[in-house]
């Protein structure tokens, strides 16, 4: 049987979606359940937050970044050996993909989208200030616009006081939608943020452990976890996601391939570990504040994640910056993206960095942020060109250098726009991909690391 789940999602973004859904992965666990987590889309620091509530780790479900068939197997996955699944949406309930020619009522990679997939009930979370009588109409409106997506309850979230709730769940009443839970206005469970969304859970340590532990508390208290028991359900019938199987056989010389972690470097998936050991890497992990590169080392992978936050420690280490910059000349198998990329450049923000890719990389105001649909323009360790892939750009920092076109697609209005670097064994990039969308390429990376010789 397929495990259970619910979905939380929300009108529109910011009514509490992560403080629901985090609270009630760890209220479930704390009431003797095994909970996994999920969120939609391309996020990569509310699954941080996930997984130390559910003490195991957080993971995407994004048809648009791994294809809408493998949800299913993925969820399976990652739900192997649990009771209950917990599964954060994006946005409002409806968004995803822009896409004009969409006629469907969910866009591609919505919450909706992964609900129905999943065959899981929604829980709404609806920020309740200012909502009056007038929820009830808001409540018809998201339980009646696609009939493929079921609305099984609503949690009123960031309530005023005793009179409103009465109010807010006579509204429910008229619809007919349950009220699972009403949740106080508690602005000191606020996790603090910044340009990217909140502050990775790594990056925020205790502080982190502490939010996690309030917003159970929070979520416990007000939130009827029976119901939200009882309620849960899924359809999933589909095998269970195999990294075994989506990378064939295993290089047998076991290429040792580091992996960048720690507070620069929070971006990535569980997945893409799994994928690379299954495919015969040895993945060790290292943090770029502090350590160098295994003396073994075969292939890199510099993931995203928030560099600027740490330029200064970045630059300081820097025997692994010169270690970095004469392997990248030696050809080893270099995997960046975005973080990646900026650490591989000359400088970012003014301090150097390892200087293999050369441009100069600047903190600024403007976000850039969307889903690419790409084409490789040059072979490289791990795409050939002419090959397609979906990715997702998502920074607030400018190169001071034209790209010399790893990647190439057109934007919405049309224009052709070319992204990234590829030299010898370097594929650097702003776009961020999820290698179970792209199993064969981290099979033809561990195959460029294991034939690699210094």
């Amino acid at each position: 049987m397929s495990v259970p789940a619910v979905v939380i999602a929300a009108p529109a973004s910011g009514s509490g979606k992560t403080t629901v859904a985090t609270g009630l992965v760890g209220a479930l666990r704390w009431a003797g359940h095994r909970v996994a987590p999920f969120k939609v889309g391309p996020d990569y620091i509310d699954p941080g937050y996930h997984g130390l509530a559910a003490g195991r780790p957080g993971r995407n479900l994004d048809p648009v970044l791994v294809g809408a068939q493998r949800i299913g197997p993925l969820f399976a996955h990652g739900a192997a050996d649990c009771d209950i699944a917990v599964v954060e949406g994006v946005m409002g309930l409806f968004d995803g993909k822009i896409d004009v020619d969409n006629a469907a009522a969910s866009a591609e990679g919505s919450t909706a989208q992964v609900a129905a997939s999943l065959g899981a009930p929604v829980v709404l979370v609806v920020d309740a200030r200012g909502h009056s009588q007038s929820l009830a109409a808001v409540l018809h409106g998201f339980a009646t616009f696609d009939a493929g997506v079921r609305i099984g309850g609503v949690i009123l979230n960031r309530v005023g006081s005793e009179r409103h709730e009465h109010v807010l769940r006579d509204a429910a009443v008229r619809v007919g939608v349950p009220v699972l839970g009403v949740v106080p206005r508690m602005a000191e469970l606020e996790v603090p943020s910044r340009h990217l969304g909140l502050i990775p859970a790594v990056e925020h340590g205790r502080a982190a452990v502490d939010a996690v532990e309030s917003m159970t508390e929070l979520i416990g208290t007000h939130v009827d976890l029976d119901a939200v028991v009882r309620l849960a359900n899924s359809t999933v019938s589909a095998p269970t996601w195999d990294p075994v199987a989506e990378v064939g056989d295993a290089e047998t010389s076991r290429p040792v391939i580091a992996l960048a972690g720690g507070a620069a470097f929070t971006f990535g998936y569980a997945e893409h570990r799994e994928l690379l050991e299954a495919a015969g890497a040895c993945v060790e992990t290292f943090d770029p504040l502090h350590d160098q590169l295994p003396a073994d080392v075969a292939g890199l992978v510099l993931p995203g994640g928030f560099p600027e936050e740490h330029a200064g420690d970045l630059s300081a280490n820097a025997a692994l910056r010169q270690q970095v910059h004469e392997l990248a000349l030696r050809g080893l198998p270099m995997h960046a993206e975005c973080a990646g990329l900026l650490y591989l450049s000359r400088s970012l923000d003014g301090v150097p960095m390892a200087g293999v890719v050369d441009v100069d990389a600047e903190f600024g105001s403007r976000l850039t942020l969307g889903y690419r649909d790409a084409v490789a323009l040059v072979d490289s360790p791990l795409w050939q060109a002419g090959e397609r892939v979906v990715g997702h750009e998502f920074h607030r920092t400018t190169l001071t250098a034209a790209p010399t076109g790893a990647w190439g697609w057109r934007t919405w209005d049309g224009v052709s726009a070319r992204e990234g670097f590829v030299a010898d064994g370097v594929h650097a990039s702003y776009l961020h991909t999820h290698p179970a969308g792209n199993p064969r390429a981290v099979r033809r990376f561990v195959g460029a690391a294991a034939t690699w010789t210094d």
